[in-house]
Formats: structure tokens, sequence, C-alpha cells
């Protein structure tokens, strides 16, 4: 047989075996599509949300009224309401006629939003570069009254400001009452309650840790249950882990992981993110370190579970992650800094992004090897070992100023917190020199730092890893537990203290205020810091 002709032959059965595994991958997810727990809520009060530049975003909350419902609506004059917490759910509405009939359809406007901003203001001036129909602003024309009208979108919110925009000259309508039908995968009563000597701030910030998890648990893990509403990894990574510390779903976690495994692109990457919606697709885009993370996520979910056959099952897949990895290494077996080469690492304009993303390989690589050797593979464990090695070598060599002891990134010879935090985590140093790394880079001028939650919790993370768990501690206090302070009900996808109408979009009215990559306070709580 001539020797194309086989290679042909070998392509077309690896193409075929490729197939048939990723057919079973998502098999397997979808028999563990979990069942939506529900629970019905009412609004706690009404409130007036007014333009005050002292209050937080420019926004102030005031009670209005203990009466929330009965009163008539008039027309241009809308009413918010304070649901009290923050909910991912349905919104029922259900309203009453007085007098004449109602002759006419009734023209009203609902917005929701999971802050003071998104129903205080006009949405209309909005620039940001996201899409604006992800503002939770509807309006319909509602035909039968009296009767119970169901919004048909799913909505992340806490306020809910309603409005007549118009109606007959002979209606007069209210509302008798409105309910959120909340939704989640996350089963409450398997978090355990923290210890009573725990102070107070911890529990505060654990709870609202919890709120932001269980809100983002629906058929998948979720980044944000107002946007994007989709299964990212790098999300996920972080989710998998404050879950096994609080709800213990190990079933979700693994029905992302088979996901994930079922729908990688022809070169093998994992994509960085998955629609559910209307069918099962993957992103067409690449993130490096998201698809590398995919490895240490599956090793976290086998600790987690010791549910060996999903690790064998998945171990082709992870595999591949390194090798793909490995393939974009440079004659310095340094990541390659080639702007063709799509990391996300953090929200940060003037971050370089070469060098913790080649720290993230190192840390994967280490994933990988761990991974190896619980599954005896000899061979992979050879050769992710030299490879780790080569890495961190190089790593040593070519990223490393020793005039400033610090790693530095691109031509530009970048200095950021993400490349210190990052090389910490990859255990390029020993713990002595990384503690002393970590503490140098915060207080090193001009450095780029954390423009995320994201990015926090790997700061928190390089911490404990260095030994510096007083620091770590007080570092996520001062950091989450700014956002309590401000009245955060869930925690937030961005938080810049300094600035807290900060937005990487354009404007904060579309920032997520219930982010997955936020929740991992619970997990340093209840595993490192207490």
């Amino acid at each position: 047989m001539p020797l194309k002709r086989f290679l042909d032959l070998c392509r077309g059965v690896f193409f075929e075996v490729a197939i048939i595994m990723k057919e079973k991958y998502l098999s397997i997810a979808e028999t563990l599509k979990p069942e939506l727990l529900k629970e019905k809520i009412s609004p706690q009060s009404r409130v007036t949300v007014s333009a005050d530049e002292k209050s937080l975003q420019g926004w102030r909350v005031d009670t209005e009224s203990s009466e929330l419902f009965g009163s008539i609506l008039e027309t241009g004059k809308p009413v918010i309401y304070d649901f009290g917490d923050h909910y991912a759910g349905k919104l029922t509405l259900d309203l009453m006629s007085h007098g004449k009939p109602v002759d006419a359809p009734v023209k009203v406007k609902v917005t929701l939003g999971e802050m003071p901003c998104e129903v205080g203001g006009n949405l209309d001036g909005y620039q940001g570069w996201i899409s604006a129909t992800w503002f939770q602003e509807e309006i319909f024309h509602i035909d039968v009254i009296p009767g119970v009208f169901e919004l048909p979108r799913r909505y992340a919110f806490r306020y809910v400001k309603f409005e007549v925009l118009c109606q007959s000259s002979n209606t007069t309508i209210s509302l008798k009452h409105m309910i959120c039908t909340a939704e989640t995968s996350a089963d409450s009563t398997q978090v355990e309650p923290l210890t009573a000597d725990v102070p107070e701030i911890l529990k505060q910030i654990d709870a609202v840790s919890i709120n932001t998890l269980k809100n983002c648990m629906h058929d998948v893990f979720e980044d944000g249950p107002k946007r994007d509403r989709r299964l990212w990894l790098g999300d996920l990574r972080l989710q998998a882990i404050a879950n096994y510390e609080t709800f213990n779903n190990c079933d979700l976690v693994k029905r992302c992981l088979y996901l994930f495994g079922g729908l990688t692109n022809e070169e093998g990457w994992v994509s960085p993110c998955i629609f559910t919606e209307p069918v099962l697709r993957a992103d067409d885009l690449v993130l490096y370190d998201y698809s590398l993370l995919f490895v240490s996520t599956l090793m976290d979910y086998y600790k987690a579970s010791g549910d060996r056959e999903t690790l064998e099952d998945l171990w082709p897949v992870a595999i591949k992650q390194l090798e793909l990895g490995v393939a974009r290494l440079d004659e310095n077996n340094v990541v390659k800094d080639d702007p063709g080469l799509w990391c996300f690492i953090d929200w940060a304009m003037e971050l370089n992004k070469q060098t913790p993303a080649h720290a993230v390989l190192i840390y994967a690589l280490k994933s990988g090897l761990e991974m190896a050797e619980t599954l005896d593979k000899a061979d992979s464990a050879r050769w992710i070992s030299e490879w780790t090695e080569k890495t961190r070598e190089a790593a040593l060599t070519h990223l490393w100023d020793s005039g400033k002891k610090l790693f530095i990134s691109g031509e530009g010879k970048n200095v950021s917190w993400h490349s210190q935090v990052w090389m910490v985590l990859a255990g390029v140093l020993p713990q002595e020199e990384a503690a002393a790394l970590i503490q140098r880079i915060l207080t090193t001028e001009g450095a780029v730092g954390p423009g995320t939650p994201y990015t926090f919790h790997h700061l928190i993370d390089a911490l404990v890893t260095a030994g510096l768990k007083d620091m770590a501690k007080e570092q996520m206090i001062g950091y989450w537990g700014e956002m309590v302070n401000d009245g955060a009900d869930c925690f937030w996808e961005v938080f810049n203290p300094f600035d807290k109408a900060f937005s990487p979009y354009g404007s904060n009215l579309l920032n997520s205020y219930c982010h997955a990559w936020s929740c991992t306070p619970s997990y340093f709580i209840r595993k490192n810091l207490i």
C-alpha cells in the first residue's frame, strides 16, 4: 500500500475515533443535566433611587413606602421595588383593574437591575461596546387586566422598576403582587455553616460569595446570570473549587468538563466558552491560558470527587492541551510574545501577557504531571516532567530581571502583578523566594495591578502558596470586604476600590454585578484561612 494512502487511512480512523469520543462526552454531559430548584420570592420594600454623587456609583436608595401594592399606577410615574437580595429567575406580575373595564391594552415598561444605577437613570445614553440588548429593559402591551402576566426571559436582579407608559383614559390599574421565581441548581442545604468563632467580616464575605456562586449555577456554571450567561472555562475553574467547599455539586462540574471535552476545535483546543442554547456550540475563539487551565480544572475535580473514570475519559483532552501549549514555545522554550496568541489573564490594557502565559503553561504542566502519575502514564509523565523543567529554566533564564528581582514580560519588559503571581503559583521559585517576590511586587511603583477579582483571586492564592496566610487574609478582607461594606449582595465582575464605577466595557451599566470568578473567598475562608 502506498505510504500516502496508508497515512490517509490512519487520519480517517483517527478522526472517526475522535468523533465517537466527542459524542460519548456530550452524551455523558446530557445525563448530568440538573433539575433546577425553584423558590418564590416577594419584594421587601418600595424604594426611590435618586442621583447622589456621595453614594455608591452616584445613586442613593431610600425606602419610599411600607405599602407595597394596591395603589393606582399613574402614567409616567414609575414605582421601584427592592427584593432585598440578588436573584436569578422569572418575574410574574399580578395586575388589577379598578372601576370601568380596561377597554384598551396597557403599555408598560419593566426595568430590572442588579444595582441602583440600572434602574435610577436613563439607559438610552449608553455608549459602551457590548450590545445594549443586555439591558434588562422590557416594554409590553398587556391586553387582559385583571390577570397574571409572566415576563418571558430569565433575569438577574435585585431591583424592579415598573412604569405605565400609556393607557386608556378610562383605565385605572394597580399591582396586586409581584413574584420572582428564583432558579438555581445549587442546594443550599448542603452548605455547612461556619463556626461561631469565625470573625464577622469573614462570615459576611463568605455569605456573599455563596450567594454569588448560587446565582451562577444553572444547567451549567454560568459566568454571570445577567451577562454573558455562558459556560466560561476560566470561571468554571474558580467556581468549581468554591463549590467543593460549599454546595459540593460534583456532577455539575463533571457535566461542564465533558461539555468542554466534547466541543474541542479541529486542532484539539478546548474552547474558552460554550453556548448552551439553542444548541450546544463552542466559541470559535481560543484563549491560550483558559485552554491550559482545563488540565488543572480536571485534576482539581478528581481530587475533590475521587472519580477516576472521568479522569481517564478526559485524559486525552488534557494531554492535548499540553501538547498544543508546548507547541507555542519559541527557540528559547518561552511562550511566544505573539499578537496572534490570544490569552486572557486579566482585563488590563497595559498588561503584556507573555510571562503570565508562560507561567500558566508551567502550572498546567504540573497538574498534567500529577494526572499522568495518577493514571500510570509513564511515558507521558516523563515527557511532561521534561517540559516542566525546560519551561521553568527558560523562565529563570529569559524572563527574570536580576536587577529588579522581578519577572518581566515582552519586549517592553512589562512589570506586572500578574507575572509575579502566576510564577509563584507555578512554583518557579522556592517558597521563601516566592514570598519575597510577592511582597516586593505589592510595593513596586508603576507595576500593572489587578483589573478584576479574577486576578485578585490568584493574588490571594499566591500569598497562601508562599506561606503568607495572614497577608492573604488581610488582602482578601481589604478587597472583597470593601464590596461588602458597599452593600454588595453578590460580588462583582469588576471592582476597582479607587473607581467604583470603572468598566472595561465603556459603561458600568453593563458590568456584571453577580459574577462567577468573584465567588472564591468561600474557598479560601473554608479551606485555607480559618
